[in-house]
C-alpha cells in the first residue's frame, strides 16, 4: 500500500527584473568592494614617505623653554618594533673552567628599525610599543654602514665588559687590555621638553663626528680613556684646547670648547662626548668564553650576558628555575647603564610570555624611553624590576626566587666614572 501523499506544487511566481534604480546601486557597491579589498595590498607597496612626516625643529632660541627658530617636517620613513626576546644560554660557551647546569633562563631583549609601508603605519600608528622614525632620527649624521659598524663594535664592548665583570666575580685572574678612543656619541647637554630630540649639543659637535679616533688633546698623547684625564687637568670649562683626530683613517684637527660635566661632584672639565669602550679583555690561561652574537648590534644586552656567565660559574639557580628577561648596559665596574627602545623590548618580553624584566634604573620614570611608559606597555604581564648594579640585579633575582650568590671578587661600587 503507498502511504506517500500526492504533492500537488504550487505555481511558481514570475520572476521580475530589479528596478533600474537598484542596478544603478549594484556599480558603486562592486566598485567599493573592489577598492576594499585592493587598498592594504596598495598600501603594502606605498612607502610610508609618501604621505606620513613629523615635525622637527633645526635651530631653538635660549628661552626657557626653549621657543622653535625654524620648524621643518621629515618624512617618516622607519619604525623602532619590538624584535625578540629569547635566552642567552645557547648562544653562550664557556670552555676551561668548571660550569654548572641551571633550571632557569636569561633572555636577552631586542628591536628592530625597518623601513615600513602605509599600510605597517596604519596598523602600528596607535601601538605604544611602536615609534616612528625619520631618516635622521635613526642615522643622524651617519651612513648606514657606520651605523652597522658602531653596533657591532658596541656588541663587542658588551661581551667584553660581561666577560670581565662574571669571570672577576667568580674568582678569577682577568685582566683588561684598554684600546683606542673612539667618539660614540656628543653629549645632549638640553632635550625639548617632550624629550624627543636633542635642542642643545656640547660645542664638540661643532668638530667631532660619532666613530672619530682621538690622537692627541691639548699637546698629550692619548692611546686609552685613562689618557684623557691627564690631558684636561688644569683647564677650566669655556677653555679653547686643540684636538687631533682621525676620520676614516685620515688625519684631522681643531679646536673645541670644553665644557662642565653635567651633575658632577666634584666638578670635572670634560670635551663632551660619550667614547666607545674598546678595551679587550686578556683572560685566565686555558679558558675561554664565546657568545654568539649574530649580526645583533648595539651594547644593550651586556646585564644578560654578565648574569647568564655567573650563573653557569657558580652554584646553585640564580633564576630559581624561572625565565627572566633583562636589558641594559654593564661598564667593567659592574654599573648599569640605561637603553633606548624600552617600550619595544618591554612588549617583546610580553610577546614570547616572560613575566619579570629587569631594566636600568637610570632610564627614568619620564621621558622617551622611561619605565612609567614601559609599565603602561605591558600592565600587569610582565614586572618591570630596575637596577642600577649586578648587585642590585642579583639581589632582585634572589627576591623573586632565585637562589643566593656570594661573589668572589666582586666590582667596587665607588660612585662616578
Amino acid at each position: 500500500m503507498l502511504t506517500q501523499e500526492e504533492m500537488v506544487s504550487e505555481a511558481a511566481a514570475a520572476v521580475r527584473a530589479p528596478r533600474a534604480i537598484h542596478r544603478w546601486w549594484a556599480v558603486p557597491m562592486v566598485v567599493v568592494g573592489l577598492i576594499a579589498a585592493a587598498a592594504p595590498v596598495v598600501l603594502s607597496f606605498t612607502p610610508s614617505t609618501a604621505f606620513v612626516s613629523k615635525d622637527r625643529c633645526r635651530e631653538f632660541d635660549d628661552a626657557d623653554p626653549p621657543v622653535c627658530l625654524q620648524p621643518t617636517t621629515e618624512a617618516v620613513e622607519f619604525a623602532l618594533v619590538p624584535a625578540d626576546a629569547e635566552p642567552v644560554e645557547p648562544r653562550l660557551e664557556i670552555t676551561g673552567a668548571p660550569t654548572f647546569d641551571t633550571a632557569g633562563q636569561i633572555y636577552f631583549v631586542t628591536i628592530t628599525q625597518p623601513k615600513i609601508s602605509m599600510f605597517d603605519w596604519f596598523v602600528t600608528r596607535e601601538n605604544d610599543a611602536a615609534r616612528f622614525l625619520s631618516h635622521r632620527d635613526k642615522y643622524g649624521d651617519q651612513s648606514e654602514q657606520q651605523l652597522i659598524q658602531s653596533g657591532q663594535q658596541q656588541m663587542r664592548s658588551a661581551k667584553d665588559n660581561a666577560v670581565y665583570v662574571a669571570l672577576k666575580a667568580a674568582g678569577y685572574p682577568v685582566e683588561l687590555q684598554p684600546g683606542d678612543v673612539i667618539i660614540d656619541f656628543l653629549l645632549c647637554l638640553e632635550a625639548n621638553e617632550a624629550r624627543t630630540e636633542c635642542v642643545e649639543f656640547s660645542p664638540a659637535d661643532e668638530l667631532l663626528d660619532p666613530g672619530d679616533v682621538l690622537k692627541k688633546v691639548n699637546g698629550t698623547d692619548i692611546s686609552i680613556i685613562d689618557d684623557l684625564a691627564p690631558a684636561l687637568a688644569g683647564v677650566k670649562p669655556g677653555e679653547m684646547i686643540e684636538v687631533e683626530f682621525e676620520r676614516a683613517g685620515e688625519p684631522m684637527s681643531g679646536e673645541i670648547e670644553t665644557i662642565l660635566a653635567p651633575g658632577e661632584d666634584p666638578p670635572r672639565t670634560i670635551i663632551g662626548f660619550r667614547p666607545i669602550d674598546t678595551t679587550t679583555v686578556e683572560l685566565p690561561e686555558g679558558i675561554d668564553v664565546s657568545i654568539d652574537s649574530d649580526r645583533i648590534g648595539g651594547p644593550s644586552a651586556g646585564l644578560a650576558f654578565t648574569l647568564t656567565m655567573i650563573d653557569e660559574l657558580t652554584e646553585g639557580d640564580l633564576m630559581g628555575g624561572q625565565r627572566v628577561a633583562v636589558t641594559g648596559t654593564i661598564d667593567v665596574d659592574g654599573k648599569v647603564g640605561a637603553i633606548g627602545g624600552l617600550n619595544s623590548k618591554a612588549s617583546a618580553v610580553q610577546q614570547v610570555g616572560v613575566k619579570y624584566f629587569l631594566v636600568p634604573v637610570n632610564q627614568g620614570d619620564d621621558g622617551l624611553d622611561g619605565i612609567a611608559h614601559a609599565r603602561e606597555v605591558v600592565g600587569n604581564d610582565v614586572e618591570i624590576i630596575p637596577v642600577a648594579t649586578i648587585e642590585e640585579a642579583l639581589a632582585a633575582l634572589e627576591r623573586i626566587g632565585g637562589d643566593p650568590v656570594q661573589l668572589v671578587d666582586p666590582p667596587p661600587t665607588t660612585e662616578g666614572d
